[in-house]
């Protein structure tokens, strides 16, 4: 354990997203792929985050290194995925938060952490551009070839992070 009490380099990575929603649901559909491809023993935790709560507040304050999985407004083609890190993250999110579909946004979760002084220093968000967010379980094609890429970035930061 660290100095703040948390488990040195757990890595929590956070689907959100609306699984009734078709592509609105890809970080959740992303940490269903991810829980298909991981041992408990992997240092990483996954977590199914719906569409948001004040609930994930701890979990997030917890983590030593996070990763967010979500549909978001890239302005690119559907299917196109893109990681922000850092500062970079709490910008984008920051920006983005009138389009929040969540009943809480993630940038609410991060200042929370930052007051708490709890907020991951290593922290990445991985943004997929969707192109359906209608009626329906299953992510569109270009969504669901997307999630795949997703999760090998965010496998591949974590560890990038471990190193």
């Amino acid at each position: 354990m660290s100095a703040l009490g948390k488990t040195p380099h757990k890595t929590l990575i956070l689907g959100i997203g609306n699984v009734l929603l078709q592509d609105e649901g890809a970080g959740v559909h992303a940490i269903r792929h991810l829980a298909d491809r991981l041992s408990e023993h992997s240092g990483i935790e996954l977590m199914d985050g719906g569409t948001l709560s004040f609930s994930l507040a701890g979990a997030i304050e917890d983590a030593e290194q996070l990763i967010v999985i979500d549909a978001a407004q890239l302005g690119s083609e559907p299917g196109t995925t893109q990681i922000f890190e850092g500062e970079a993250m709490d910008a984008f999110v920051g920006g983005n938060r009138k389009h929040s579909v969540h009943e809480v946004s993630l940038i609410d979760l991060l200042m929370i952490a930052r007051l708490a002084e709890q907020l991951p220093d290593r922290r990445a968000l991985i943004g997929i551009q969707p192109r359906d967010i209608d009626w329906g379980e299953l992510p569109s094609p270009p969504v669901a070839a997307a999630i795949q890429q997703a999760c090998s970035h965010a496998l591949r930061l974590a560890a990038d992070w471990q190193a």
